[in-house]
């Protein structure tokens, strides 16, 4: 099977806020690392696009602060598994990706993430990102028990409050 086809990635799209918090101490970080674990080994058949791996990048060292060196040696070590699970093409969506982010006014990433569970056939995709639900025919998964996304959250609040108040 080519990369790309619907059977390679039935289970859907892995969008960048999981990576982002498989990457740091938090109350989901442990439930990220295990799911993405399962992706790279294809116990759950989802695409990790190599562009979610570049946004992970992008908001865990300019948004959040986390330190770049560590950042930069979890994705390579992930990115060296050399998986299946990775989906290398976005030229073939990028106009279409383009486009569904100026449509629903989201983040280029966004639309591109959009256009791939779409052009594969299963409309999932794996986030905490609840704006994307709105998209009609995308199908929003959020695979972490909803009391741990919640203890994130304000794990997050907190982070950002002592950061501004220093």
């Amino acid at each position: 099977m080519s990369e790309g086809s619907s059977a390679c990635y039935p289970e859907g799209v892995v969008d960048v806020s999981i990576i982002v918090v498989s990457l740091f101490r938090n109350p989901l970080e442990e439930e990220a690392v295990k799911f993405l674990r399962d992706v790279l080994s294809r116990r759950t058949k989802a695409a990790i696009p190599v562009t979610s791996v570049l946004g992970a990048f992008h908001v865990a060292t300019r948004y959040l602060k986390l330190p770049v060196a560590s950042v930069e040696e979890k994705l390579v070590k992930m990115l060296e598994t050399k998986s299946p699970a990775f989906y290398s093409r976005a030229s073939l969506e990028a106009i279409s990706a383009i486009k569904y982010a100026t449509l629903f006014r989201v983040e280029s990433w966004d639309g591109y993430i959009i256009e791939l569970a779409r052009s594969l056939g299963n409309h999932i995709v794996y986030t905490l990102d609840r704006e994307l639900e709105r998209i009609k025919d995308i199908v929003v998964v959020n695979p972490f028990p909803e009391n741990l996304v919640k203890e994130y959250h304000e794990y997050i609040e907190s982070r950002i409050k002592r950061r501004e108040s220093h």
